[in-house]
């Protein structure tokens, strides 16, 4: 059985800036424990913490929030969709990831594939029946190949980080909506995007309707939404809630401030109740950890063959 206690938000000490941090305490029987601190010691997804790595990531959120437009995301989305760059297995995708760090992300900066393992095994021991969920958690950032130049070197901004919603108001709890520096001055980055005053894309529904379903909804373009395409291309036969999972997992507006859920679907309601429970093991499993990468390998090897075909079109 799995026991969720959550912690209502709490606020830190003065001398981390008085920072409002949503702390959630995992307890689960038999498997997974939350640590208390990210691997660089940090509260997790302490996006105001002075430190090298987060202005990184703060420089990071900059750029992606002023060019993750409307136009650019349907451009990337025609041609990345038309799957003909590279066609090689789950498996061969995966250990591409060994090339590659995060910027955007402030709780790790080991390879991907690290992140992968660690998400999956943290997953297996709480849910040993859900199979789909062990392989979704493998493969839900495999997309972040799109920063390899066999598919086009995209820059980190066009690849990672938290999406959004594109076509539509940008909502303020999307993460670094703006940002407050010394002496009161505070940036809005999204100011600059084109969208921001295009009467067509700024009110609330934008170019959708109510309860028109995320799936007829562009998100911000990235690692993300090309996974999605590329299994759902493919043909998975992973179940909708796993593809729910690929698409959103970086949606935080929505799975942590219930933003944008006037799109939502019926269909899509049922299936944030899965991406939930995901969400923590994808943010709280990373660590320093090292997972046995040989010992697990034959036992997903076999979900691949399970739900996908032996070679996909990427």
């Amino acid at each position: 059985m799995t026991i969720l206690v959550l912690q209502s938000e709490s606020v830190v000490s003065d001398e981390q800036q008085n920072v409002t941090i949503e702390e959630e305490e995992l307890i689960l029987e038999g498997g997974f424990s939350v640590p208390n601190t990210n691997s660089f010691g940090h509260n997790f997804r302490d996006y105001n913490l002075e430190s090298d790595r987060q202005k990184g990531v703060e420089e990071f959120y900059r750029t992606q929030h002023i060019n993750q437009t409307y136009d650019f995301v349907k451009r990337m989305r025609e041609d990345y969709g038309k799957l003909n760059r590279v066609e090689m297995s789950i498996w061969d995708c995966c250990e591409l990831l060994n090339e590659f760090v995060d910027e955007s992300d402030p709780d790790l900066d080991e390879p991907q594939i690290e992140h992968l393992l660690q998400t999956a095994e943290a997953i297996r021991k709480d849910y040993p029946n859900e199979d789909w969920l062990h392989l979704t958690g493998l493969i839900h950032d495999l997309g972040k190949v799109l920063l390899h130049p066999d598919f086009g070197e995209l820059p980190q901004w066009a690849v990672v980080g938290d999406t959004f919603p594109v076509g539509c108001a940008f909502d303020e709890s999307v993460v670094h909506h703006k940002f407050l520096y010394h002496f009161g001055i505070v940036l809005r980055y999204f100011k600059e995007n084109p969208d921001y005053n295009n009467p067509s894309y700024n009110t609330k529904f934008g170019v959708y309707s109510e309860g028109c379903g995320l799936n007829n909804v562009m998100m911000s373009f990235g690692h993300d939404d090309y996974m999605y395409l590329v299994a759902k291309e493919n043909k998975t036969t992973l179940p909708s809630a796993g593809l729910f999972i690929i698409r959103y997992h970086s949606f935080y507006a929505l799975h942590r401030a219930d933003a944008y859920k006037h799109l939502m679907s019926e269909e899509d309601i049922e299936n944030l109740k899965w991406l939930k429970i995901f969400n923590k093991y994808d943010l709280y499993s990373k660590s320093k950890v090292r997972i046995d990468v040989e010992k697990v390998k034959p036992y997903y090897l076999s979900l691949i063959e399970k739900y996908f075909p032996e070679k996909l079109r990427w």
